[in-house]
C-alpha cells in the first residue's frame, strides 16, 4: 500500500559537490528505490537552514567540523559523521591562456576582479584565502575581490565574465581526468587546509530508512571511484 512508500530523502548538500551528486543520486534511486530531494547551497547556509528546522535528513559538508558541531547541539545523529571526500581548489578561467601553471597571473594582475566564495559560509572561499595569504597577496588583491554566496555562484561569476578568473572547486571544472576548458592552476597541497568533506545523518533523519543506506552508498567503493573522476580525493 502507499503507506509503506518513504518520503523522499532531503538531502543537504555542499554546492561543491553538485556535479558528481547528480550522478550518485540516480544510482542511489535505481539501485535502492528510494527518491531523493537535494538542496546545494554553501555549507554555512545550509547549518542555518539546519539550525531554523529544515527538514533535510543528511548534510553533506564540505568541511570536517560542521558535522562534528551539529553532533554536539543534537542537530545530527551522534557517531554517524564519515569523511566522503578532500576536495582541491583551483584558479580558473574560461580564457585558454589566461591561468599559467604556477598561479603567477595573481601577481603580475592581468585583471579586475578575481572571484572567490565568501569565507564566512563557504569553506572553499576560507581556502581561496588562506591561499592567497600563503602567497602574501592577501591584502593587495582584496580590493578585486567579487564575493560569491557560494562556489556555484562563484563559477557562475567567473563564467559570465563578471571576473576574469576565480578560485573555484576542481570538481566544477573537471571530468574524468580533463579540465573541461579555459585554463586553471591547481593550488598545491599545503597552501590551505584540507578540504575535508564529512556527511552526517541529521536528527530529522534518523528514522529514514534510506539515510543509513545512502551514507554507506556513498562512501562506498563504486562511488568512491565515480568521486576521484570528478578530481576529489576519496
Amino acid at each position: 500500500s502507499s503507506c509503506l512508500v518513504a518520503e523522499p530523502l532531503h538531502v543537504a548538500v555542499a554546492a561543491n559537490f553538485a556535479p558528481p551528486m547528480h550522478q550518485i543520486a540516480q544510482q542511489f534511486e535505481q539501485d535502492t528505490g528510494f527518491q531523493l530531494r537535494t538542496t546545494f547551497g554553501s555549507t554555512g547556509k545550509l547549518t542555518a537552514q539546519i539550525q531554523n528546522g529544515a527538514p533535510f535528513a543528511l548534510l553533506l559538508a564540505a568541511d570536517d567540523t560542521t558535522c562534528g558541531k551539529l553532533e554536539q547541539t543534537g542537530l545530527a545523529l551522534s557517531g554517524s559523521r564519515r569523511l566522503y571526500a578532500t576536495g582541491k581548489l583551483v584558479l580558473w578561467s574560461p580564457q585558454p591562456d589566461l591561468v599559467d601553471a604556477h598561479g603567477e597571473v595573481l601577481k603580475t594582475g592581468r585583471f579586475t576582479h578575481l572571484a572567490l566564495a565568501a569565507p564566512k559560509l563557504a569553506p572553499y572561499g576560507t581556502a581561496a584565502m588562506e591561499t592567497l595569504q600563503t602567497m602574501g597577496l592577501l591584502e593587495t588583491l582584496r580590493p578585486r575581490f567579487v564575493q560569491g554566496e557560494n562556489i556555484a555562484q562563484t563559477y557562475q561569476f567567473v563564467l559570465s565574465g563578471n571576473a576574469q578568473l576565480g578560485f573555484v572547486a576542481l570538481s566544477q571544472i573537471h571530468q574524468a581526468g580533463n579540465i573541461q576548458k579555459g585554463s586553471a592552476w591547481i593550488i598545491p597541497d599545503g597552501w590551505y587546509r584540507p578540504l575535508r568533506q564529512e556527511a552526517v545523518i541529521l536528527h530529522h533523519g534518523r528514522t529514514h530508512p534510506a539515510a543509513l543506506p545512502f551514507l554507506e552508498f556513498l562512501t562506498g567503493a563504486r562511488v568512491q571511484r565515480l568521486i576521484q573522476d570528478f578530481g576529489y580525493i576519496p
